[in-house]
């Protein structure tokens, strides 16, 4: 369990530097990583919330397990976390 969270807080760090240095909205960013990251593929990271970004490998690597984690997990388990992100979608629309 330490590995994993160890990695969920490489994502965060990652997540969280790469939205300030390129003055984008943090939470469109993280919005778009999460979905992806819940859903999509690894190569859809890199071409989608990470593509203008240079992901060394260490990185890549983590990202691969945490997906790996993620899609780990449980289907019910999944598909709250799914239902929780279009839940904060859903109200970030109506703010």
């Amino acid at each position: 369990m330490k590995g994993s969270s160890a990695l969920l807080l490489v994502a965060v760090t990652l997540l969280c530097s790469c939205g300030l240095a390129t003055g984008e909205d943090n939470t469109e960013f993280f919005m778009d990583f999460l979905q992806t990251l819940l859903v999509g593929s690894p190569d859809e990271l890199y071409e989608g919330p990470l593509g203008k970004f240079n992901v060394n490998a260490d990185a890549k690597a983590a990202l691969t397990e945490l997906k790996s984690c993620i899609d780990g997990l449980q289907p019910m388990h999944k598909a709250e976390l799914v239902k929780l992100l279009v839940q904060v979608l859903g109200s970030e629309d109506s703010a």
